[in-house]
């Protein structure tokens, strides 16, 4: 994985002193990475019945404080450890470990320098504009094109339901995909932020129709499959 990060970090130095948005280096580095794993899981689960026979306690040496193992033992677990090293694929292995530094670094420090909203200059006159657009967009828009789309998907026997899931199921998770934050304020900046004449006024606009679509969309979202999710018995 280090041969991604080194080239990727370099991809994206060499994107943002050119001028060009380092987001889309990301993109490109990640299109390279390998999504199939070397092994396939099933190969890996013939071959380790293999390596669990040759892990035959009856050839080591147990006592109370340590158990030694022979040669051939360890050699059958270095081997399951390559294999399984080779089974996780390494676009899954860099997600699942950038994971936490994602979700309680990266996030949280984007959502702070990011979320900053004043309503001392947003004029009634001006709710109907940009606010209404983005607060529209998150709750009625995405919850019909999730929706719409992933029924059309179905019905084209191009995707299939989750066992036991209903349609209207699925219209309370689409409402939920309403709740936009990082990537709703990063379009929001690269939108507004560098225009010369009230970029800040409409970006800050922006910022309160982001809110408040989330909120609602999130709130609406529960209380929908609050509704429509079979109750858990006791």
């Amino acid at each position: 994985m280090y041969f991604y990060y080194i080239i990727g970090f370099f991809v994206w130095m060499l994107f943002l002193e050119a001028g060009i948005h380092p987001t889309i280096a990301g993109v490109l580095v990640a299109f390279t990475v390998p999504a199939r794993p070397v092994v396939k899981l099933d190969e890996f689960t013939q071959d380790m019945k293999g390596y669990l026979e040759l892990l035959n306690m009856d050839e080591a040496c147990e006592s109370k404080l340590a158990t030694i193992l022979s040669s051939r033992q360890i050699q059958a677990l270095n081997n399951i450890q390559i294999l399984a090293d080779k089974t996780v694929s390494p676009l899954q292995r860099m997600a699942d470990s950038l994971h936490p530094f994602v979700n309680y670094v990266v996030l949280p420090l984007f959502a702070f320098v990011n979320a900053g909203v004043t309503f001392g200059d947003i004029q009634i006159a001006s709710l109907p504009g940009v606010p209404l657009a983005v607060f529209l967009g998150l709750l009625v828009g995405k919850s019909l094109g999730i929706f719409s789309f992933t029924w059309l998907f179905v019905r084209l026997r191009l995707a299939s339901m989750p066992t036991g899931a209903t349609y209207k199921q699925l219209f309370g998770v689409a409402i939920l995909g309403g709740i936009g934050f990082t990537v709703a304020l990063f379009i929001a900046n690269l939108s507004f932020a560098g225009m010369p004449e009230g970029g800040i006024d409409l970006l800050n606009q922006a910022k309160l129709g982001v809110f408040a679509g989330s909120f609602i969309s999130g709130l609406c979202g529960y209380l929908f499959l609050r509704r429509v999710l079979p109750k858990l018995s006791e």
